[in-house]
């Protein structure tokens, strides 16, 4: 199966585990990834509270070169998948592309990382594929904002209970805990501008996530990864109270469970420690 494939700024640099551990896993099931040619950002964080005609064009100009390759287009990346989806909408509602003549058809889908691999691949194929099942781990599964929200613009059938990321944790053999907070925002960009409160929206994710019974917690955005997992040393500090809860990339506990040599290599990137508990499972 081919689809095109977005993987923004973040997969590039800070979230390059991400990038990697997908694109391996994609090659397991047989997922053949075609990298948008000349692909370039798409203005997220900042264009869409800029210039509303910038942030449609910036993310456009990726449209249109996904319209050409005229697949399924896989955005793995919540900030991007979100503003593409936008600039979708807005274009197929009648909006212009600044400096572009072409015409946007957009006859193609567009997909988070977590929800391709769910929809197009399916259980039955994610399971043959198992050569560690992942036995003992007790994750939730955290979706935040921008994959789900608002759904008029993501599409979601159930914004408020995403469940691809469980479905695949399940298939795989993890014990998923269910929890009220899988949507609900990390902070996103307002750790860099008020940490504070960021901060504590940081902690009440961490708190209800052991209060469900969970070991880790499963990401598919770069962004709530990075809030997630660098953020525990410092509220740990400022509050007393200890935290140890490794934050995974779902791509890289599928990796694991498919026997991906680069797994230790993804997870020596991580803040906080993600390989003991893994080894303590004996699933590393």
């Amino acid at each position: 199966m081919k689809v095109s494939y977005y993987p923004g700024c973040s997969l590039d640099g800070t979230a390059i585990e991400y990038n990697k551990s997908l694109q391996s896993t994609a090659r397991c099931l047989g997922l053949e990834l075609q990298e948008l040619p000349d692909w370039t950002c798409c203005g997220a964080s900042s264009a869409h509270v800029t210039d509303d005609k910038l942030a449609v064009s910036l993310a456009g100009r990726n449209l249109l070169i996904a319209d050409k390759m005229g697949m399924d287009l896989m955005v793995p990346c919540a900030a991007c998948f979100h503003r593409l989806k936008s600039a979708d909408k807005a274009l197929k509602a009648g909006g212009s592309l600044q400096g572009l003549e072409q015409k946007y058809q957009g006859h193609f889908k567009i997909k988070s990382g977590a929800d391709l691999i769910w929809e197009n691949i399916g259980e039955r194929a994610l399971a043959a594929k198992i050569k560690k099942p992942l036995a003992g781990l007790h994750p939730v599964c955290y979706y935040g904002c921008l994959t789900v929200r608002p759904p008029k613009i993501t599409d979601a059938p159930d914004p408020e209970n995403p469940m691809a990321m469980d479905e695949i944790m399940r298939t795989l053999g993890a014990e998923v805990k269910n929890w009220s907070f899988k949507a609900d925002c990390c902070g996103g960009n307002i750790m860099l501008t008020h940490p504070e409160l960021a901060k504590k929206m940081v902690k009440k994710l961490l708190d209800m996530a052991l209060e469900a019974g969970a070991d880790c917690i499963v990401a598919g955005c770069p962004l709530c990864q990075s809030n997630l997992d660098t953020r525990q040393r410092e509220i740990m500090d400022e509050n007393g109270q200890p935290y140890h809860i490794p934050v995974y990339y779902f791509t890289e506990l599928m990796g694991l469970a498919y026997g991906d040599p680069q797994v230790e290599n993804y997870l020596n990137k991580h803040f906080t420690e993600a390989k003991t508990l893994l080894k303590q499972k004996d699933l590393l």
